[in-house]
């Protein structure tokens, strides 16, 4: 009986943690809505005006991006901007044959005129923020923009974003990712999924009432004077992005969030880069949440709603423990439910939980039919996105749990960068890609193993009670197939 409760309990408070992030959710879809009845009216720099002109650095950190420097160095040596005001930093942290050819594209671009820097640095101390930090020292502008190396900004990316600088209490400028390869595959699909609902009801809901955001590591510019108020970059997270954010903004510093402005980028093609990823972000979270959240508690400048957003922010990723408490005790609590009558009230209490699922089904709807249409076909459309996309997220639960569990121990761990493709299409290759790594990690093994776990799952539906009970069988029946195409991608490593 003991243990059944410490179940019972475990499982309840998980549930609960998971509406309280749903409730946080629609509250931000509410938000969202009502930027669209506000009126742009900010202060704006006019670049026709010389004097009014700031002058601006981009900064491009890179790290042995062998497919995609070319791409990425054509691309940025396009963007317009009044003459004499821009200057360039490649941030090179490289240790393989990309370092030659990003010297040559860079020797090559400084002979058109172009104000460009190769800075190479054979020490990658504080990684990414290191190398942003070094740039820094030297960078000439007074606004700091970045790029990773799978951005691929438009021409005018600059005449949209800088302008906002004219209030002087903004420290940041976020724009939205777009998604060159949205349509590749499966995989490259639920990311875009999750990544548009991220970039329009979370930073836009957010952004409007106040509440903390988070410049999301790329695609956005920096006010230089901001950098240096907030403390400048450090690399003791994962998610050095994440952790300047919030120390700016604790600092009274205000970002403005461009929701119109889209800067296209290249998602994770292969499920070991997407892992890879998922496991930086969800750890840095876990890392910042350590670090930030008795900052945002103490502070009293900061408003209680405000307060209740940030927590709920930084714990994003920990719901990912969450989701695997939830899943893994699902299947004992449906043995405690026939084994105890007496119990029949609660389990039909917790079954109010199933609103979470509805809050996050209508949030994410609103987000996709603003992208892609609100008729019958788009719906159906969504109907299988969302469950392709939740399924997926549940199996990679696992995977992110131990990342998070990771973060909040303070085990640290190099930043392991995000392998890049250049590939658009199913037909191009990318098997010689030699960044891939051949090796399978343990925990896909495990995640076999909870495949077969929630196939029980499914299997209990028919034996449980005198007529079997299916109430959590469509539950088992998504966590059986996300789990099994983790763990089947992750053996084949497409």
């Amino acid at each position: 009986m003991i243990l059944e409760a410490i179940i019972i309990s475990i499982y309840t408070l998980a549930l609960l943690l998971i509406f309280m992030y749903a409730l946080a959710q629609l509250n931000l879809l509410f938000n969202y809505l009502s930027a669209e009845k506000q009126v742009e009216n900010s202060p704006k720099f006019d670049l026709s005006v010389p004097e009014e002109t700031p002058v601006v650095t981009i900064q491009l950190p890179i790290y042995n991006e062998l497919y995609v420097i070319e791409r990425l160095l054509e691309n940025i040596s396009k963007i317009e901007y009044p003459e004499g005001k821009l200057e360039i930093q490649v941030l090179d942290d490289s240790t393989d044959e990309s370092f030659a050819i990003t010297a040559r594209i860079v020797t090559a671009l400084q002979k058109t005129g172009l104000d460009i820097k190769h800075i190479h640095r054979t020490d990658r101390t504080g990684f990414k923020a290191g190398a942003l930090k070094a740039g820094l020292e030297t960078a000439k502008g007074d606004f700091i923009v970045i790029f990773d190396a799978d951005f691929l900004p438009k021409s005018d990316w600059l005449l949209q974003t800088i302008p906002y600088f004219k209030n002087e209490n903004i420290g940041v400028v976020q724009t939205r990712w777009g998604h060159i390869n949205r349509d590749f595959s499966i995989l490259t699909k639920i990311q875009a999924f999750a990544l548009d609902a991220h970039f329009t009801l979370e930073q836009t809901g957010r952004n409007i009432k106040g509440h903390f955001i988070n410049f999301n590591g790329t695609a956005g510019v920096w006010r230089k004077t901001c950098i240096l108020d907030a403390g400048n970059w450090e690399g003791d997270t994962l998610t050095e992005d994440l952790d300047l954010s919030y120390r700016a903004q604790l600092k009274n510093w205000e970002f403005k969030y461009l929701e119109h402005v889209e800067t296209p980028a290249e998602l994770p093609i292969i499920i070991s880069a997407a892992r890879s990823q998922q496991f930086r972000w969800n750890k840095g979270g876990a890392e910042n949440f350590q670090k930030m959240f008795f900052k945002i508690l103490k502070n009293k400048d900061i408003s209680t709603k405000t307060k209740v957003h940030g927590f709920l922010h930084l714990l994003n990723s920990t719901m990912f423990l969450s989701i695997l408490i939830v899943a893994i005790l699902s299947v004992p609590m449906l043995y405690i439910k026939h084994a105890n009558e007496t119990l029949k009230m609660f389990f039909y209490a917790t079954s109010f939980f199933i609103i979470s699922s509805v809050i996050f089904f209508i949030c994410y709807w609103a987000i996709y039919k603003r992208l892609h249409g609100s008729s019958l076909k788009s719906f159906v459309n969504y109907i299988g996105m969302f469950f392709t996309f939740f399924s997926i997220a549940m199996g990679f639960s696992l995977h992110n749990t131990i990342a998070v569990i990771e973060g909040h121990l303070r085990k640290r761990s190099d930043f392991i960068r995000t392998p890049k493709f250049n590939v658009n299409s199913i037909k191009d290759s990318w098997k010689d890609n030699i960044y891939l790594k051949k090796k399978i990690s343990m925990h896909v093994i495990f995640e076999g193993l909870f495949m077969l776990y929630f196939a029980f799952g499914m299997y209990s539906a028919f034996v449980v009670g005198k007529a079997g009970d299916f109430g959590l069988f469509g539950f088992h029946l998504m966590l059986f197939l996300g789990f099994g195409y983790v763990f089947f991608k992750s053996l084949r490593n497409d």
